[in-house]
């Protein structure tokens, strides 16, 4: 990620990394609520695409905010990337259709254990002993929890291994392209939807959920409550971006990884009360326990790791943001 000139003060650092840390809590929540009611996922993501593109194009109308004209040699450099990112959200929202919160978050946090391998496999190395045994520990107690998961969903949790497959392959291609660099956290998010936004059509209709869903939706839309939460739910992607990307480029990609992981504790915490779907059993508690102590103990291996680290040294892969 590109980096504001200068040190940003401390308020200004604590700010970005709270509100992405809150929104990206919140987001987990809306989600599972829409999803509840709406099992169109693909066509939610389209929606919420839609309405990040057209609230920044509107914001620059109003002189609201900023951006540079389009580039196409940046657009190319991008468009893998939009892929798999949005090949990575749209498997997360299908899982949340059958995967309760606090599993939906265990299962995400496998993904610094793709990465990895993924990363010894390409001849990276051997990854920092206290970094293996953290992410072995976090993918232990997905194992454990899975193990006395009564609502146990085969099809929300292969959804949810797959989003982590692309995500694992979206932090790689962002390491290696480096196609953020000198772009604002607005032109991120412009760009990003705007690729997006054609794929997801041809998604919608290739996979038989357009133009259904949208009769679905025009008929769910006469409650207001769903409404409601419809609302929150689009203005949230937006947020959600946004607080994203100003983490990154205010404080590091690490700040940014290390504030979703404990986003993800008390979002665990929540999940067990808020919106149901939750059976305990002392085998699940257990792992999401081993799960949440393996994602604190990621961050902090990373931190250490990251200190010890000439200034100058991109982050790599393992330390980009994710959703």
């Amino acid at each position: 990620m590109g980096v504001d000139a200068g040190e940003p003060s401390s308020i200004l650092s604590f700010s970005s990394a709270f509100s992405y840390g809150v929104a990206s809590m919140a987001m987990v929540f809306v989600n599972k609520a829409v999803i509840m009611q709406y099992v169109h996922s693909m066509t939610l993501l389209t929606l919420q695409q839609v309405a990040t593109a057209l609230f920044i194009h509107f914001g620059q109308l109003l002189g609201m905010s900023k951006r540079k004209d389009l580039s196409m040699a940046t657009a190319k450099k991008l468009l893998p990337v939009s892929i798999f990112y949005n090949a990575n959200v749209a498997f997360a929202l299908a899982s949340l259709q059958g995967v309760n919160i606090p599993m939906y978050i265990a299962i995400k946090r496998i993904t610094p254990l793709a990465v990895l391998v993924s990363g010894f496999l390409r001849g990276k190395g051997k990854p920092p002993t206290q970094v293996s045994l953290s992410v072995v520990c976090t993918a232990l107690g997905v194992l454990v929890a899975a193990l006395g998961d009564f609502s146990f969903d085969l099809y929300g949790y292969s959804m949810a291994l797959t989003s982590v497959f692309f995500q694992m392959m979206y932090l790689i291609l962002v390491e290696k392209s480096g196609v953020d660099d000198g772009l604002s956290s607005m032109e991120l998010m412009f760009y990003n939807s705007i690729l997006s936004i054609p794929f997801l059509f041809f998604i919608i209709i290739a996979t038989g959920e357009f133009p259904h869903s949208l009769l679905v939706l025009s008929e769910k839309t006469a409650s207001l409550s769903f409404t409601v939460i419809l609302l929150i739910s689009l203005v949230m992607g937006i947020v959600l971006n946004y607080t994203m990307f100003w983490c990154t480029l205010v404080n590091s990609a690490l700040t940014t990884t290390i504030v979703g992981v404990l986003k993800g504790v008390g979002s665990t915490t929540l999940g067990f009360v808020v919106l149901g779907g939750v059976k305990v059993h002392a085998l699940n508690v257990t792992g999401l326990v081993i799960n949440t102590f393996g994602g604190v103990w990621y961050s902090y291996a990373k931190y250490t790791q990251k200190k010890k680290m000439p200034r100058k040294i991109a982050p790599d892969e393992e330390s980009h943001p994710h959703k």
